[in-house]
């Protein structure tokens, strides 16, 4: 009997064994899985928005408000939570410049396309004036892929008189590494009609970043005021700390109008180093791309407008014929809690151009 009571303890141990061993190894599983990057993709149809979240925190929105003549990503946040892309005019935060309105959150478009100007539209354009610019209308989304991250949409091109210059297609793919997320942009660009890109210097991917990342100046500027209205009297952005840096060892405004595969702006937030770095692609038409990268806070690259930047000594003027197409890679890299090297930089190019 004795004998009888030591095996059946034996193995009712050995049970309890591994049953304690199942549910901790279900346990690791689980942390595992929690700790990996879940996208979601909600659209919120009656505001013109897809969100796009891992977990419950933003990493960006597609947004097409229909006061806004682009779709734009907006807005651009780390992993530590802090918003790079200035808000005004959608969202005015305090201490915000007032000025070009059409710098919303993150786009792709030009200044010259067929003689109509898709860079400057804004609300702010008089109603008399409107049939020199032309807009872009979102579509539809084409496909949605939670498990990779991936989005593409369909846009149209149109003049003012509503008719369609060019078909876009755009797949965003977003991802997350510990303190870095990156935004990699494919937009093609099927031409409807045929297509003039004349040099300008207004174009092609661009974002507005917020007051810190400006450089430090002098200049006495609209703000936003704490209610949310421009300022009455002009101010310094005391806020502005940031600084540009290409893969060329350009810094500062000098970056304007140079060529280089990637630029980094970076600056501080609340104590916390924080950069954007936007890369090139070789694939792209004019690459290495000019960089139309000003002090006031607008980011962008410029692959079209040559004989602008320099000093016409070089002129592209890209023509797209009816029924051909042109294809536009950038990545966007959002960094925070350290500065990015140049080495780190150099490897997510390799990485993109794979």
């Amino acid at each position: 009997m004795i004998h009888r009571f030591y095996i059946a303890l034996f193995l009712l141990v050995g049970l309890l064994a591994c049953k304690n061993e199942t549910e901790n190894t279900a346990s690791e599983e689980t942390t595992i899985q929690a700790e990996s990057p879940k996208f979601a993709f909600n659209e919120v149809a009656d505001e013109n928005k897809l969100e796009i979240k891992i977990g419950d925190q933003v990493f960006t929105n597609y947004i097409y408000p229909e006061n806004v003549a682009k779709p734009v990503l907006y807005p651009l946040t780390t992993v530590s939570g802090k918003v790079l892309s200035r808000g005004f005019p959608i969202d005015p935060k305090a201490g915000e410049r007032t000025d070009h309105p059409h710098h919303i959150g993150y786009w792709l478009n030009y200044g010259d396309v067929n003689g109509l100007d898709f860079w400057n539209n804004s609300e702010a354009i008089a109603e008399a004036d409107k049939d020199q610019y032309g807009s872009i209308y979102h579509q539809e989304v084409m496909a949605m892929d939670e498990a990779a991250g991936q989005l593409t949409v369909k846009t149209h091109w149109k003049t003012a008189a509503q008719e369609k210059l060019i078909e876009e297609i755009t797949q965003f793919s977003f991802s997350e590494n510990e303190y870095t997320r990156i935004i990699d942009r494919m937009t093609t660009l099927n031409a409807l009609k045929d297509i003039d890109f004349s040099d300008n210097k207004e174009g092609v991917v661009g974002m507005r970043v917020i007051k810190e990342l400006e450089l430090p100046s002098e200049d006495l500027v609209t703000l936003v005021s704490n209610d949310g209205t421009p300022s009455a009297e002009k101010q310094k952005n005391a806020a502005a700390n940031g600084d540009y840096l290409s893969s060329e060892g350009v810094t500062g405004k000098a970056v304007w109008g140079k060529r280089a595969t990637w630029v980094k702006l970076e600056g501080t937030v609340e104590d916390e180093v924080v950069s954007l770095t936007l890369i090139d692609h070789p694939d792209n038409v004019g690459y290495p791309t000019y960089w139309h990268a000003r002090g006031y806070g607008l980011f962008a690259a410029n692959p079209l407008g040559q004989a602008v930047f320099s000093e016409g000594k070089e002129r592209l003027d890209f023509q797209l014929p009816a029924g051909e197409s042109v294809t536009f890679k950038y990545r966007l890299v959002i960094h925070n809690g350290s500065s990015l090297s140049k080495e780190e930089i150099e490897a997510h190019a390799q990485q993109f151009q794979e």
